[in-house]
C-alpha cells in the first residue's frame, strides 16, 4: 500500500528543520546542498517543495508569524488598557523571544526588495492589511471603552507606520539605542494626548499650562 504524504506538513517540516541554518547564516552564503543536508533530505526533495532558498525563508517566516500571532493575541486579550495593548502589539520588534523572527523577517524583506515576486508581494500586502486592521481594532476598542477620544482612530494609520518605521530605523541606523525605551516614550506621550481626561485631570492640566 502506497504511503500517503501530507505535502503541506512535509513542506512545513522541511522549512522548520532549516530554521537555525537560516538564522545563523546569510541566505546568500548557503547552498541547496547545505539546506538538504540539514533537512535530512535529498536536493530533489527540496526542489519538489520549494523553488529556491528564498522560498524556504518565505515559508519559515510565514510559520513563525502565525505562531507569534497566537501568542500575541493571548497577551493582548489579557491586558485592560488600550495603551498597554498597543505596546504589546509592537513588542515583536524588541522582545528577546522574537529575535529569530526578526532576523528572518529582515532577510525576507531584503529578498522582497531585491527579487520581488507576485507571491511575496501578496504575502506582504496581506500581512500589512491584517496587522493594521488588528491595530485599528485595538484603538477602536479603546474608544468604545471610553479610554480614548473619538479622533484617536484618525491617528491609527500614522501610529502603525511610525511603529514599523522606528523598528527599521533601529536596524539600519545608530539613532536608536534602546528601541523599547523609545516605544514607551513615544506611546506614553501620544496616549497622553488621546486618552479621555476626567474633569479633575483636565482642570489640573489646564492650570499647568497656564502657570507652567
Amino acid at each position: 500500500m502506497a504511503i500517503i504524504v501530507d505535502k503541506v506538513q512535509k513542506k512545513k517540516d522541511i522549512a522548520l528543520s532549516c530554521k537555525e541554518l537560516f538564522v545563523n547564516n546569510s541566505i546568500k552564503d548557503l547552498t541547496i546542498s547545505q539546506v538538504a543536508k540539514t533537512a535530512g533530505v535529498g536536493k530533489g526533495t527540496i526542489y519538489e517543495y520549494f523553488k529556491n532558498k528564498e522560498d524556504i525563508v518565505f515559508e519559515i517566516v510565514n510559520i513563525l508569524l502565525q505562531e507569534h500571532n497566537e501568542k500575541k493575541r493571548e497577551k493582548i486579550q489579557a491586558l485592560n488598557s488600550a495603551k498597554d495593548r498597543v505596546k504589546i502589539f509592537f513588542y515583536v520588534f524588541y522582545n528577546d523571544d522574537n529575535e529569530q523572527l526578526r532576523k528572518l523577517y529582515k532577510e525576507f524583506i531584503s529578498i522582497s526588495l531585491m527579487t520581488p515576486n507576485k507571491e511575496m508581494m501578496q504575502f506582504q500586502t496581506k500581512c500589512a492589511t491584517t496587522y493594521f486592521n488588528w491595530f485599528e481594532e485595538i484603538i477602536q476598542e479603546g474608544i468604545d471603552n471610553g479610554e480614548l477620544i473619538k479622533d484617536a482612530k484618525k491617528l491609527a494609520r500614522g501610529l502603525f507606520v511610525v511603529g514599523e518605521g522606528m523598528f527599521i530605523s533601529s536596524e539600519v541606523t545608530t539613532t536608536i539605542d534602546d528601541l523599547k525605551k523609545e516605544f514607551d516614550l513615544f506611546f506614553d506621550t501620544i496616549f497622553d494626548l488621546m486618552e479621555v481626561k476626567n474633569e479633575t485631570t483636565a482642570t489640573a492640566s489646564s492650570t499647568s499650562r497656564i502657570w507652567g
